[in-house]
């Protein structure tokens, strides 16, 4: 039997006025590229919180290849990687390539590692050349590579992306397309969010919608626009297009 890399088991998040997430049950299997479609305030995020402890589930859990995400976050949160929608670089007094360095301590690499995994990384995503540089020298599409970049530091075996492309132009939503296919191709399971129906299409083997904490459908991209021509779930297509034009 296969341990499937996540697991949501029945996860409900529940605050005084909101349901987050209502009996969310989902399996991703080990080395799959998965997509969480939905429209903003689906529960997108807040399923991506509860993986690393940022959310505590009202009820049910999360499980990391058979670790729960609270009881063991500290095994769960080596083998994930995490970029969040909002830019997470607040290291204002290290230049970029020491953002990355410091990043690995938090994982236990060694500082020689360290190094040579940043200039790799660096290298990967077309920053080598503002290495020297302050995160507030920056363009908005080098942030986003350098959070790619942070998430990777420890090699993680999962790889978690929340939003990725929100407010990216084309040529940097395609260039972050192009490099989240090649890390697939190397085996790391991939969770992504996005109320972009492109992105969910171009990259996704499987996808699951969210509406209002609930999940409606979980198939492929075909199999779900099947279902969309079927009128099954044509609403909450057309809330996601009028959120894509946003």
């Amino acid at each position: 039997m296969i341990v499937p890399a996540i697991s949501f088991q029945h996860l409900r998040k529940a605050y005084r006025n909101l349901i987050a997430l209502d009996d969310l049950c989902l399996d991703l299997q080990p080395g799959e590229f998965f997509g969480l479609l939905g429209p903003n305030g689906a529960g997108k995020t807040t399923s991506l919180h509860t993986i690393i402890g940022l959310v505590k589930p009202t009820a049910g859990r999360v499980l990391i290849k058979d670790l729960d995400a609270v009881r063991d976050y500290r095994q769960v949160h080596r083998l994930v990687g995490i970029t969040f929608q909002e830019f997470v670089l607040d290291a204002q007094f290290l230049n970029v390539r020491e953002i990355l360095i410091y990043q690995a301590g938090y994982f236990g690499v060694s500082p020689k590692h360290a190094g040579s995994r940043a200039d790799e990384l660096l290298q990967q995503f077309a920053l080598w050349d503002k290495r020297a540089s302050r995160v507030q020298e920056l363009s908005g599409g080098m942030k986003r590579r350098l959070m790619l970049a942070k998430a990777l530091m420890h090699d993680p075996e999962i790889l978690i992306l929340d939003e990725p492309t929100a407010g990216a132009d084309v040529e940097l939503r395609h260039q972050i397309w192009e490099m989240l296919q090649d890390f697939h191709q190397q085996g790391k399971t991939i969770l992504l969010t996005t109320h972009y129906l492109e992105e969910a299409e171009r990259l996704c083997e499987r996808v699951a919608i969210l509406q209002k904490g609930r999940l409606l459908a979980v198939g492929s991209p075909k199999e779900l626009a099947r279902q969309r021509d079927q009128h099954r779930l044509e609403d909450v297509f057309l809330e996601l297009i009028r959120s894509d034009k946003q």
